[in-house]
Formats: C-alpha cells, sequence, structure tokens
C-alpha cells in the first residue's frame, strides 16, 4: 500500500474510533489512559509484563486506590483486555509506551524498561502503525533511540509507520484537571507522523498542542518538572532562612501571593516525592552534563530538596530534647507515608528518607495513613496503625508529613505531646501551640542540619509496597 494511503487509512480508523489501541505499561499513566480510551468506544488492550496486574485487570480488580473495580468493569463490558502476550501488538493501530523511567544510584537515567519494550516490539512492527512514547526522558531519546531500533525492522519512519513523543502529565489526586481535559502536547518525528498522532489524542482530549518535533516535546515535560523542582528548592530554603530569623514563612509567602501578577506561590515541606520532580530534573541535567554543559538550578535544587528529611529530624531531636528525650528508644508516629495528599503513592516519597534517618538514630517507629495499609522499611515490613487520639497519647512525637484530608488535625493535635508539623496543617491551631513545632515558622533549626549522620537523605532505601 503507498504511504499516502496508509496514512489516509489510519487517519480514517482513528477518527471513526475503530482503531485498535495497545497501551505497554498500565501504571499510575497507562491505566488511566485506557480507561479514558475505552470510555469513548474504543477497543483497547493493555500489555504489561507484570502477571498480576494482568490478572487483576481481567477479572476486574484494581491495584490504583483512586481507580475503582466499578470503573474497570465499565471498561471490561466497552472490550478492555489486559495481556502479557507481546505478540498481539502487530493486531494494535496504535501503540502508547508508559512504562517507567526511573534513576539508577547514581542519579543518572535508567532507560532499560524504554529498551526494553522497543526492543520487543521492534520485530512485531507492522506497516501502518503509529508509535507513541508517554515515558519521561531526556531530550533526543525518541529519535536517536527509539527510531533505530524500530527501523531495524526494515521499515520507515514517516512512510511505513509513525513515531510521536507526547508527555504524560497526570496530577494524582487533582480533582479540577484529569487526562481528559489538560491539554497534551505532541511532537512527531515528522510532520505527518504529528499530525496522526494529533489526530488521535483529539479524539480524548480537549485540547492538544503539537510542536514541531519530538525534542521539543521531551524538553516540554523536563521544563514542566524543573520549573516546579527549583521553585520548591527556593522556597525550602526560604523556610531555613525564616527559622534562622525568627518568622513564619506561610505568612510570608501568603502575603506575597496577594501580588496580583509575577509572583506564584510554592510551599515548603519534608522533601520531594513522586515519579517526575525528584527524577526528571536529572535527565536533562545528565544530557547536558554530556554536552559540558552544567545545569546549575537543578543541582541547587536537588541539594536543597534533598537535605529536607535531614532538616526534619532535626526538628524532631530539637522537640523530643525539650522534654528532655532522645530520638533513640522515643515511640514515633508518622502521619501520611505517601508522597502527596490524598494519593496512595509512595514513589520517591520523602517519609521514607525521614523514617530511615530516624530509624537510624534508634526511633522507635510507627506510622498512619488511610490510604498506604503497609509500608516496607529497608528489611522491614510495617503496618499502618489506627490513629486515634488513645493511640496518638502513646507516642513520644508526632510527626505530619502528608496532609491527607481523612485526618482531623485537631483531635491529632489535642491528643499528642509533640508534634512535627511539615505541612502547616496546624496553622489555626494556636491553643496547642506549645506541643507544635512547625517547619518554616521561626523555629531556628541550625543550617547545619543536611550534615546529619553522615547520611545522603536523596537515596532512600525503603520502597512502598
Amino acid at each position: 500500500m503507498a504511504a499516502g494511503n496508509q496514512a489516509q487509512e489510519l487517519k480514517q480508523r482513528i477518527e471513526s474510533r475503530t482503531a485498535r489501541v495497545g497501551i505497554i505499561g498500565l501504571g499510575y499513566v497507562g491505566l488511566p489512559l485506557a480507561l479514558l480510551f475505552s470510555e469513548k468506544g474504543v477497543r483497547v488492550t493493555g500489555f504489561d509484563i507484570d502477571e498480576a496486574k494482568v490478572t487483576t485487570l481481567n477479572g476486574g480488580g484494581s491495584y490504583i486506590v483512586r481507580i475503582s473495580p466499578a470503573e474497570i468493569a465499565r471498561a471490561r463490558a466497552n472490550g478492555f483486555e489486559a495481556t502479557s502476550d507481546y505478540d498481539r501488538l502487530r493486531e494494535m493501530d496504535v501503540v502508547l509506551i508508559c512504562v517507567p523511567t526511573p534513576l539508577n544510584e547514581y542519579h543518572e537515567p535508567d532507560l532499560s524498561y524504554i529498551t526494553d519494550t522497543v526492543e520487543a516490539l521492534a520485530p512485531r512492527l507492522r506497516a501502518g502503525q503509529l508509535i507513541v512514547l508517554e515515558s519521561t526522558t531526556y531530550p533526543g531519546t525518541t529519535d536517536e533511540l527509539i527510531v533505530p531500533e524500530l527501523e531495524s525492522s526494515g521499515l520507515k519512519v514517516g512512510s511505513d509507520f509513525y513515531v510521536a513523543f507526547s508527555p504524560e502529565r497526570i496530577d494524582p489526586g487533582n480533582a479540577t484537571f484529569n487526562t481528559h481535559n489538560t491539554p497534551k502536547i505532541v511532537g512527531g518525528i515528522t510532520s505527518q507522523c504529528t499530525e496522526i498522532a494529533r489526530l488521535f489524542y483529539s479524539q480524548f482530549i480537549e485540547r492538544v498542542i503539537p510542536v514541531t518535533s519530538t525534542k521539543c516535546a521531551e524538553m516540554v515535560k523536563l521544563l514542566e518538572n524543573t520549573f516546579r523542582s527549583v521553585n520548591i528548592g527556593m522556597v525550602n530554603e526560604l523556610a531555613l532562612m525564616c527559622d534562622l530569623l525568627g518568622v513564619d514563612v506561610y505568612e510570608v509567602i501568603d502575603a506575597a501571593a496577594t501580588k496580583p501578577f509575577g509572583f506564584s506561590p510554592f510551599y515548603p515541606g519534608p522533601g520531594l516525592g513522586g515519579h517526575c520532580i525528584p527524577i526528571d530534573p536529572h535527565y536533562l541535567a545528565w544530557k547536558l552534563k554530556a554536552l559540558n554543559f552544567q545545569a546549575r538550578f537543578i543541582g541547587l535544587a536537588a541539594e536543597i530538596n534533598g537535605m529536607m528529611p535531614s532538616v526534619v529530624a532535626t526538628l524532631v531531636a530539637d522537640g523530643l530534647n525539650r522534654a528532655s528525650k532522645s530520638i533513640r528508644g522515643s515511640k514515633i508516629m508518622i502521619l501520611g507515608v505517601a508522597y502527596k495528599k490524598d494519593v496512595s503513592d509512595c514513589r520517591e516519597s520523602p517519609a521514607l528518607d525521614v523514617m530511615r534517618l530516624l530509624k537510624d538514630k534508634g526511633a522507635l517507629l510507627f506510622y498512619n495513613d488511610p490510604l498506604v495499609p503497609s509500608l516496607r522499611l529497608g528489611r522491614s515490613i510495617l503496618k499502618s496503625i489506627e490513629a486515634s487520639p488513645e493511640e496518638i497519647a502513646k507516642h513520644d512525637c508526632v510527626i505530619i508529613l502528608t496532609d491527607h484530608s481523612a485526618y482531623d488535625f485537631r483531635k491529632i493535635v489535642g491528643a499528642a505531646k509533640l508534634v512535627v508539623d511539615t505541612r502547616n496543617s496546624t496553622k489555626d491551631l494556636h491553643e496547642f501551640k506549645d506541643r507544635v513545632i512547625k517547619l518554616g515558622a521561626g523555629n531556628k533549626v541550625p543550617t547545619e542540619a543536611h550534615h546529619d549522620d553522615g547520611h545522603d537523605a536523596t537515596a532512600p532505601e525503603a520502597t512502598a509496597h
């Protein structure tokens, strides 16, 4: 079939929603996409090497807290299925790659999930397919890594098959913006690739913005998350400044936010978490280092954000010291281990670093998180315990690391002996101020806190289950 006819046929299938869609990687990005496409009447097949995920989905279950079994059941009724059989990729008209892109122990990009996926896809590639990478990566990955591997099949990109990059923009827990109404960026290897990818996503997403290349689209994603990383790093440093100066950083930020132009409020916390902000800027810094360019803002933000768990440990030590106690032997309850409010995701959560630091100092650790029933910390498995006033009263210190909506902070603080608040959750509880130490509220934390114990808080040993 001629290339022009082939492209036109694919466009017709996309517009009539008869195109078969395959999604490789059924995690926090891939599964929501699969449900959205299924809801719009497209037949979707999900691919994953994790047989447990495949079995759960085909049985109508879910392993992501914010996705209910009812949503899976509706998708199944619309033809959605999961499989680990990659030979079925030949049946797909559109293939989206939504696999993890973590960092290795040296904070360098680990592209093994992408390369393994593309190596599995290449011998199964057929003419007339659209391949889109959604996994975050450094600028140039799609053009320099994916296309050559796919063209090893003997097919030519832009004429036989089509390749684009479209970064995911998931914000877990956001009730206003979801996959459907968050604008989508697409950049293709050729203008034809871009147009076909734009046409595909426009069937499901309110606004699609084409850019001139895959490299530009890759850079867009890294800018978005580097912007947040750098600004969070700045306010975290501001929080330390305010502690030294005896000023409440939250009052400062809220007052500055009254300016109707030229300012966007960011707030301090115990560190960065999630699958994007702690990781993605390192992809850009790594790529630039290979070009003999030092990304100084990225490095400085990573240094400041990475030291925040140690700052929290110092606040705990300071609070316990007031009661003539040490961290060693003290019963400490962590409230919230997910990286973000009202989500169950513990990837890169700063809570894991804080817990590791306190455990190394001999603390007796306990935690509560209504969305995370169990947690692996080193070689130990911890279970979430009840956060009742009676249970809280048994602990020497409570640390608020994630401010889930389910928490009644007035009851919690009222029952606690000591509270270390890293999220400004106690801002209105003035009657309990004598038992609360709040990050950035003028506690005069030593600036050398990040050197405490000789540990690097940017490299957690713990992973969540």
